[in-house]
């Protein structure tokens, strides 16, 4: 997992070429007015969806991770919570969509880490890290648009 800010890569300097790329990509192509949808930057390779959802408590949000791409999710707007956990993912899987989805949801861990994406804030996970995404920060749920990113490892 790395952890950073779209207008601050200069402080993460280890982020692989590819990844900056693709962030650089997002940054360029997408705004306030870019729809909501999935965009294409070479074919299945590199590709990303930007999309509006309400924020939702840790306990209704689910643990997830995948197979065939790197996932960097960028917040735009609001302040989206992300759970995470370096306990195996392969504990109990709830839902297996990894072939035709690269997505499996599994059962909690009993250990967890809750941290705060702000506007511009980017986190990438490598596939088999655990995330639960878009989870409730303060309390409130509030709609966060983001951008989630999926580069192909091979």
């Amino acid at each position: 997992m790395i952890i950073g800010n779209i207008e601050h890569l200069d402080l993460v300097p280890y982020l692989p070429e590819k990844l900056r790329q693709a962030i650089e990509t997002v940054k360029q192509q997408v705004n306030d007015k870019t729809d909501n949808g999935r965009y294409v930057i070479d074919e299945d390779n590199v590709f990303y969806m930007v999309s509006e959802t309400l924020s939702r408590t840790q306990e209704v949000g689910q643990y997830e991770y995948h197979a065939k791409y790197i996932d960097i999710q960028i917040v735009l707007s609001g302040q989206e919570g992300m759970a995470v956990s370096t306990l195996p993912p392969h504990t109990e899987v709830i839902e297996d969509r990894l072939v035709n989805g690269d997505i499996a949801f599994v059962k909690a861990p009993n250990e967890e880490t809750l941290f705060v994406l702000q506007p511009n804030d980017f986190v990438i996970f490598y596939p088999h890290e655990v995330h639960k995404p878009l989870c409730i920060v303060a309390g409130k749920a509030e709609k966060i648009r983001k951008v989630v990113v999926k580069v192909a490892i091979d």
